[in-house]
């Protein structure tokens, strides 16, 4: 009963759908955030979290429970398309900045990469027009560890090549900080998928990857219907390489290259 009423919980504070058999998930995101606050069960956490005595105690459980792993040039294929492809056809348009979400950005390791696209884009063919980069997560810890763009040990080695880390990094005593130039294009800030994305503005680009398969059938229509909302005419939606949209709506026509694909927002 305890798990089925977090269940209910979670799904309602963030919209994650925990499976029936989940139970070690739990125990393994939380048993440590327990002990801490000498709690030793999972009854009693939800009284705790229930109470507005505890709100940061509530915190504390939606960042453990919506970590996620990353790692560097995650599907490497998305990136070249990028910068092959689409920002090429973004830069044939007249306008402002070019805008580019990205939605549940965990520890940085994805907005920080567009970025680096983004300059091995203008090295090559010059400068275009501005790119903005807002990248969101629900998780407030993740958040912090992004704004300080420090990366040590595995953090650093997993997808990137040495040449990347001397050119997008700078040493920091044991570990390698993002260099000024790539954080300058990133606005991180909070948001939680499952709530409004108005005071975001129109994007031209909007990279959710690896996110809907958290969230229930219904929860990830909705989403995804407001994702296009978000776009502007043609914008690019790019999700994980296991997630398809084909079964939630047909507002977006895929395009494939280098590897990777996107969905194009339809006229």
């Amino acid at each position: 009963m305890d798990y089925q009423a977090f269940q209910q919980f979670l799904q309602h504070a963030c919209g994650i759908q925990l499976g029936a058999s989940k139970e070690y998930l739990v125990s393994s995101r939380l048993g440590n955030l327990m002990k801490e606050a000498q709690i030793d069960s999972l009854g009693e956490l939800l009284k705790r979290i229930n109470s507005h005595a505890y709100a940061q105690l509530k915190v504390k459980v939606i960042d453990a429970m919506t970590t996620n792993e990353t790692f560097w040039f995650r599907d490497i294929g998305h990136f070249i398309l990028m910068k092959e492809t689409i920002l090429p056809d973004l830069n044939k348009e007249r306008g402002a900045s070019i805008r580019i979400w990205s939605a549940a950005c965990s520890s940085g390791q994805e907005p920080y990469n567009i970025s680096m696209i983004v300059d091995e884009y203008e090295s090559q063919r010059g400068r275009g027009r501005p790119v903005q980069i807002e990248a969101t997560d629900i998780s407030t810890k993740m958040l912090a560890e992004a704004r300080a763009g420090l990366y040590c040990g595995l953090t650093v080695e997993r997808g990137l090549t040495p040449e990347q880390q001397k050119r997008f990094f700078v040493p920091k005593e044991r570990c390698l900080e993002v260099r000024p130039e790539i954080k300058r294009r990133v606005n991180f800030r909070p948001l939680n998928l499952a709530s409004s994305y108005q005071g975001l503005g129109k994007f031209d680009v909007i990279f959710c990857r690896n996110v809907l398969i958290y969230f229930s059938n219904e929860l990830k229509k909705d989403i995804v219907d407001r994702l296009a909302n978000a776009l502007n005419p043609g914008g690019y939606l790019f999700l994980g390489s296991t997630e398809s949209i084909n079964q939630l709506t047909n507002r977006f026509e895929m395009k494939v290259g280098h590897g990777g694909i996107s969905y194009r927002l339809r006229s």
